[in-house]
């Protein structure tokens, strides 16, 4: 494609390799930080010795008409007897994966520790919204830096209700943004939607929650329902406990919010669309397919942007956009 420029950069210098380049993918998924771009060269012009020698470090800056749409760092490489070869590399954020420690917060607001992690472990770090929550006691123990934020802006969703996603600019910057962005994109049959395939479940839907917290001996109980689908689907009940420090108001408003997230039917697509390079992980979009009576807006959990003679995108997306699931145990909150 001559629209796509790879160039890697190590001390300054600058390496462009895109007359060897055969495809780009770029993928990202809910349940990580980070994007990956995976790189297909052939590695020789006289089919006996390699063209290029690259080093594990280096930067790695993919460029499509004429913007930047990665920028990370080479993790590994792959040749074979016959040139092919194989770059991967991941944006900066994988680096959060990669770090383990063990950290004590007091007083520390989800965005403050995120910036206080990212500047310990060498992350470059660009806009970060504030989480607003103030969380009084956070102890985590041998985990890795991302588990650490996860678990931070995982009490501020269940505290305020609010979201909070990280991500990553097109400088390799990492990102914190209130919830997701408000543009939405349009595929449909016949113009950019190529293939589509579609599910529901009630697996893992909850009609009630219980929740306790309080005091012990006294503890508060709350119980919510949705009638309406508890008449539908049956009784499905989900239960929590919240720590003895939990007041009445604060044990309900738990219950509240955890069976609006949880009374929702899941929903599941698959689509395969042209390409648009602004489209990434807890994008909006608009699906319209006759075969699978779809007409309707999703959130992007999975993409793999595909870089060949054509740009195209595999997309898995859901009716909402959540963080990926943690544990928060008690002693985790409560000071030694």
């Amino acid at each position: 494609m001559t629209d796509m420029k790879i160039v890697i950069e190590k001390s300054g210098t600058g390496l462009d390799i895109s007359e060897l380049v055969k495809s780009v993918e770029i993928t990202g998924d809910s349940t990580r930080f980070h994007r990956t771009c995976s790189i297909s060269l052939i590695s020789t012009t006289d089919g006996r010795t390699p063209a290029i020698k690259l080093e594990e470090g280096s930067s790695v800056r993919f460029i499509y008409a004429n913007k930047t749409r990665f920028y990370g760092v080479l993790f590994a490489q792959e040749l074979d007897s016959n040139g092919d070869m194989t770059i991967t590399a991941h944006d900066t954020n994988a680096y959060l994966a990669k770090n383990t420690d063990s950290r004590i917060f007091t007083n520390k607001k989800a965005s403050e520790i995120i910036s206080s992690l990212t500047k310990d472990f060498d992350v470059p770090s660009g806009s970060i919204a504030d989480t607003g929550y103030v969380i009084p006691y956070l102890r985590l123990a041998n985990m890795t830096i991302y588990e650490m934020i996860l678990k931070a802006l995982t009490l501020t969703r269940k505290q305020t209700g609010k979201r909070f996603f990280i991500g990553c600019d097109d400088n390799g910057k990492l990102t914190l943004k209130s919830g997701v962005d408000g543009d939405r994109y349009l595929f449909q049959d016949g113009e950019n939607l190529i293939s589509a395939s579609y599910s529901r479940s009630i697996e893992d839907t909850k009609t009630q929650v219980k929740v306790i917290g309080g005091k012990k001996g006294s503890e508060t109980v709350v119980t919510v329902k949705d009638a309406a689908k508890r008449d539908k689907y049956g009784t499905l009940q989900a239960y929590e406990e919240m720590d003895e420090s939990a007041t009445a108001s604060q044990v309900k408003q738990r219950a509240d919010t955890l069976l609006k997230e949880q009374s929702v039917v899941a929903e599941q697509l698959q689509a395969e669309v042209l390409g648009v390079p602004e489209v990434d992980v807890g994008t909006a979009v608009y699906i319209n397919n006759e075969m699978t009576g779809i007409a309707c807006g999703y959130y992007v959990t999975s993409i793999t942007h595909n870089y060949a003679d054509v740009h195209t995108m595999s997309l898995e997306l859901t009716k909402t956009y959540e963080l990926p699931d943690t544990t928060i145990n008690d002693d985790e909150l409560k000071k030694e």
